[in-house]
């Protein structure tokens, strides 16, 4: 299934088994902001580790009932984080939500280990972009964590990313492994890794259309790879983009909300279960879709 847009992806989830998420470090206003609209909505039950006193005020301060969650109380940000791993790797919660913890302490205690949601794989961030006049979700990998990986990372990155996209629904996603050019340059280290990668993709990646080099005209705009007569099975079609560096989707991606106006939801995937770790200054609607799809991802299998 392709949605359009987060409101659709929301729409799914309401109509599936509510999941549970636990949020680590949970005193934290925007989130707690998202726990408010995603209640209201009905997407996901939720459990909060933090400091019960805390919780309570910022709680009382954005309007957020508080009546049938969970709290537990445990006020440092670390050990809080700790316990919320703990809770989710022992089946007690489905998703993990950061909250006000640093990024890597709480990273850290994801990949950790004792914590239990460790897989034998690196971590990596899907981004997803809702845009104003575009037909469906655009998907973006990896923008957000790892800053320049080598072939076997990009490797596992675009394999944490179909697997996702598997479990929303995408039972052929079609890939664009993105570069400057469609012709492989030994001079680009990224159109070299691109064929690599493509040339991997009945193994590696199963149940996926992988094509690359692919420039980003081609793979969102059938016409242009029309004009520069590039025959490509994913042309104006492609699911997801994996960018050759942390610094190219950082740009591609505040490019797409400051320039068109578009909306971001972010996962990171890779662990025994989605991981949800927005920026603080991501909107409402952002956290309110990471939320949606880690929730669909998970309740859709579980109801399959």
């Amino acid at each position: 299934m392709s949605f359009e847009n987060f409101y659709q992806v929301i729409s799914a989830v309401k109509e599936l088994p509510p999941c549970r998420l636990c949020v680590a470090a949970a005193a934290d206003e925007t989130v707690l902001e998202a726990v408010r609209d995603s209640r209201k909505e009905g997407l996901v039950d939720f459990v909060l580790v933090g400091s019960e006193e805390k919780i309570w005020r910022q709680a009382t301060t954005i309007s957020l009932n508080l009546q049938g969650i969970e709290i537990i109380d445990i006020a440092d940000p670390v050990e809080a984080t700790q316990r919320a791993v703990k809770e989710v790797a022992a089946g007690q919660a489905d998703i993990l939500m950061k909250g006000m913890v640093n990024s890597a302490d709480f990273l850290r205690a994801v990949i950790s280990p004792q914590g239990g949601m460790r897989r034998d794989r690196i971590l990596s961030h899907l981004a997803i972009y809702e845009v104003s006049g575009y037909y469906r979700l655009i998907y973006m990998t990896d923008g957000g964590l790892n800053v320049n990986p080598g072939l076997d990372q990009k490797k596992v990155i675009l394999q944490n990313a179909v697997e996702f996209l598997h479990a929303i629904g995408l039972d052929e996603p079609k890939v664009a492994i993105l570069s400057a050019n469609e012709k492989v340059d030994p001079k680009i280290p990224a159109t070299v890794d691109a064929q690599a990668l493509k040339n991997m993709a009945g193994e590696a990646f199963p149940g996926a259309l992988v094509d690359g080099p692919t420039p980003l005209d081609i793979a969102l705009s059938f016409e242009a790879a029309l004009h520069k007569g590039i025959d490509s099975p994913i042309a104006g079609k492609a699911d997801l983009l994996v960018v050759p560096n942390i610094e190219a989707g950082n740009i591609l991606g505040k490019a797409i909300i400051y320039f068109a106006g578009g909306r971001m939801g972010g996962l990171i995937l890779g662990a025994s279960h989605p991981v949800i770790l927005t920026s603080r200054n991501e909107p409402p609607m952002g956290k309110m879709a990471s939320i949606a799809l880690a929730a669909y991802s998970i309740a859709r299998n579980r109801k399959a």
